[in-house]
């Protein structure tokens, strides 16, 4: 059995659900009563984003490298970050990383995939929508990524900082975002959505009536972490 390491705190919000997830998804495989090895170091959210913010990149990678280091001395066999923005240097992690390392973008792109869809929104922090990380990835596949307009992307990044991450979930706020999903749909004919953010499926994960799929990416994360524990 491999013991899986998490970077976590990254928001705190999703770290909870994550190992929720983890430990659902391992129950349901492993019938036995058994619970899955984990270990989980939450990090400093405010240092990661005022490092991201700042365009130091370099100094966000070896930031993260560190915290991976950490869970690879602890005993972990692999790892992942718990959260999507900080993909942004996934690569430059994952290259010098002790552990192998599980990538939600390549997770969700295999999930997108395996829907056949060719043309899909995406919503996250504003370094993940305006990033070229996920379209790097999806564009490999053959998969188009439509991102909102510049005022919907603030108003998605301010809702997502000053609220989701700090476990404020709004209706007034999802009524929002579910208004710029059907300009999407309207304008760009997108396919599904991509909840890039890991604190999105908290507030969305329910919605059932917009016509097309929202890949949560924080199960999808946790499920593919799940599939390799077990590997």
């Amino acid at each position: 059995m491999k013991t899986l390491g998490i970077i976590g705190g990254i928001a705190p919000e999703s770290t909870v659900e994550y190992y929720r997830l983890i430990v659902a998804a391992y129950r349901r495989q492993k019938p036995d009563g058994s619970y899955p090895p984990i270990i989980i170091n939450s990090i400093d959210l405010k240092k990661m984003l005022d490092l991201i913010a700042s365009n130091k990149l370099a100094d966000v990678t070896d930031y993260l490298l560190g915290e991976v280091r950490k869970l690879a001395r602890a005993g972990a066999d692999f790892g992942l970050l718990a959260a999507n923005t900080p993909h942004i240097v996934f690569e430059d992690i994952q290259r010098q990383s002790p552990i192998p390392l599980v990538s939600i973008v390549e997770s969700a792109c295999e999930a997108t995939k395996a829907l056949e869809l060719k043309r899909v929104g995406l919503f996250g922090t504003r370094f993940t929508m305006q990033g070229k990380f996920y379209a790097g990835v999806f564009s490999r596949q053959g998969i188009a990524l439509i991102v909102p307009e510049l005022e919907d992307q603030e108003y998605i990044h301010n809702k997502y900082m000053s609220e989701l991450v700090n476990g404020v979930f709004l209706d007034e706020t999802r009524e929002g975002l579910l208004a710029i999903v059907d300009q999407l749909k309207e304008k760009a004919d997108i396919q599904g959505l991509i909840l890039g953010g890991t604190e999105l499926p908290l507030l969305l994960r329910d919605v059932a009536d917009r016509g097309i799929p929202f890949l949560d990416t924080t199960r999808i994360h946790a499920e593919r972490a799940v599939a390799q524990m077990l590997s």
